[in-house]
């Protein structure tokens, strides 16, 4: 097949190239600006939950008495401290006690506060002790610090670290002064307590519920990234179809030009031996010439026939069906084949199969059909052509055509039944013809609504089957 210049492959190529650079671009453009929606639509959604809720305790006078419980108990238990009565590690134990004591009744009541808000989703809560530290005018004595103690102490819900989202961080601060008989002597202690907890939080199924906010915008950019794929589709799949037709139209032009030529040399040349004098003179030799044109003029009238025939479609041809006898009427096709090829090595071989013996059928087209096929086989054959020709007639008339010829390559096989498409001409300079021969014995088939396909590997033969129903 012609091919189209270097420099316009290249172009071609390089648009491609460049419609492939730019999606991937417009992919990773997409791609972020979605995610930096994401990101700030989770800021949001986040914040506007932590504004939600971060002063639920302050206003719920259950959990304000529950917190005021476990302070009380502390503030007790940091005093029999001061006064050596207990030790460092009694006061954490005592803090983790009081706080398991009340964890489930301050959950319960911390959802109760969530539902009288009107929040929509399933939120877990805690307060996660960070630091406590007391100090008095001889020193700071920090009893618990989150960072050196790998146990957390925690009132509320279990929330991994994973999942646990940062409210705020509260400070309890106070100073306090208790006095206490010890020994029948009254004593008196003074301390500054700094009790830091976070606040952290669990939305269920946050990420589904910004993702359900965004359903919107992400439908919009997959629709607009889907038909923007579509359109590039499209077009370097119109821009190939544009060069396969090109190519296609510039070989059917060389086909047609070589073919015209020959015999309108032999014409020009004959009309030149008919105005010379000496030939003019010899009445023999002027009637030769004559039958010469006569043939050329018929050739050229063949090839005009047949380029405007053949490129008729399947809806275009009218039949003018009679009934045949299958056995008989084949025999009688192949008989002719076979004396068309007098000259060439040819073995035909002939396996009939019926159950059905007549059909209905175009004789003339169906014979053009046959004769198309086997022509092919002679033009693409091996010096010994062996051509073997099953038919079976039972539901349907089915006439398998195989040869022992050059084959057809995997990327011809799909294209061999087009309008001007030549398999392995590129291979093969010296098989003449316009591309059109399978083309119309697929519409005579259609035409006929039947059905012909195509089996062949490179250099392994080639089998056209041929499926035509009775009715």
């Amino acid at each position: 097949m012609f091919n189209l210049p270097k420099l316009m492959k290249r172009k071609i190529n390089s648009l491609i190239l460049a419609s492939i650079l730019g999606l991937i671009a417009l992919s990773i453009i997409q791609g972020y600006l979605i995610h930096n929606t994401y990101e700030l639509k989770k800021k949001a959604f986040i914040n506007e939950t932590r504004e939600s809720i971060s002063r639920i305790d302050d206003f719920s006078p259950k959990l304000d008495s529950l917190s005021e419980f476990w302070q009380e108990h502390f503030i007790k238990k940091v005093v029999d401290y001061k006064f050596g009565l207990a030790q460092k590690r009694d006061v954490v134990s005592n803090l983790e006690f009081v706080i398991d004591s009340i964890n489930d009744t301050y959950k319960s009541e911390y959802q109760k506060s969530l539902d009288a808000n009107n929040i929509p989703y399933g939120i877990k809560f805690h307060k996660k002790v960070k630091t406590i530290i007391i100090a008095d005018s001889v020193k700071t004595d920090t009893l618990f610090n989150i960072i050196k103690t790998p146990k957390a102490i925690v009132l509320g819900d279990d929330i991994s670290e994973d999942n646990s989202i940062g409210i705020s961080s509260t400070n309890w601060e106070t100073d306090h002064t208790s006095t206490r008989t010890i020994n029948g002597e009254e004593k008196e202690v003074s301390f500054y307590l700094t009790f830091q907890t976070i606040d952290e939080m669990d939305i269920d199924g946050w990420k589904a519920i910004v993702l359900k906010q965004m359903f919107g915008l992400l439908l919009l950019s997959l629709l607009i990234f889907a038909m923007v794929i579509g359109l590039l589709y499209y077009s370097i799949k119109s821009l190939i179809t544009q060069k396969k037709i090109a190519d296609i139209k510039t070989d059917f032009v060389n086909n047609i030009t070589h073919e015209l030529k020959t015999p309108l040399a032999t014409l020009t040349l004959a009309t030149k031996m008919l105005k010379n004098d000496a030939v003019q003179k010899q009445p023999e030799q002027v009637a030769n010439t004559v039958e010469t044109i006569e043939r050329q003029n018929k050739r050229l009238q063949k090839l005009i026939d047949q380029v405007l025939n053949n490129s008729l479609g399947y809806h275009e041809i009218q039949l003018i069906k009679e009934s045949v006898t299958i056995e008989a009427y084949l025999n009688t096709v192949l008989d002719d084949f076979m004396l068309s090829v007098k000259s060439k090595n040819v073995q035909l071989n002939r396996s009939f199969s019926n159950t059905v013996n007549t059909i209905e059928i175009d004789k003339f087209y169906i014979t053009t059909a046959l004769l198309n096929i086997l022509e092919n086989a002679v033009k693409y054959s091996n010096e010994e052509l062996i051509i073997d020709c099953n038919v079976q007639s039972e539901k349907t008339l089915t006439i398998a055509i195989k040869d022992n010829g050059i084959g057809i390559s995997e990327k011809d096989k799909h294209q061999v039944f087009e309008k001007f498409y030549r398999a392995g001409n590129k291979e093969i300079h010296n098989v003449k013809g316009l591309g059109l021969g399978l083309y119309y014995t697929n519409q005579i088939i259609k035409a006929h609504h039947g059905h012909i396909s195509v089996e062949s590997k490179k250099d392994q033969g080639t089998t056209f089957t041929l499926t035509i129903p009775f009715s």
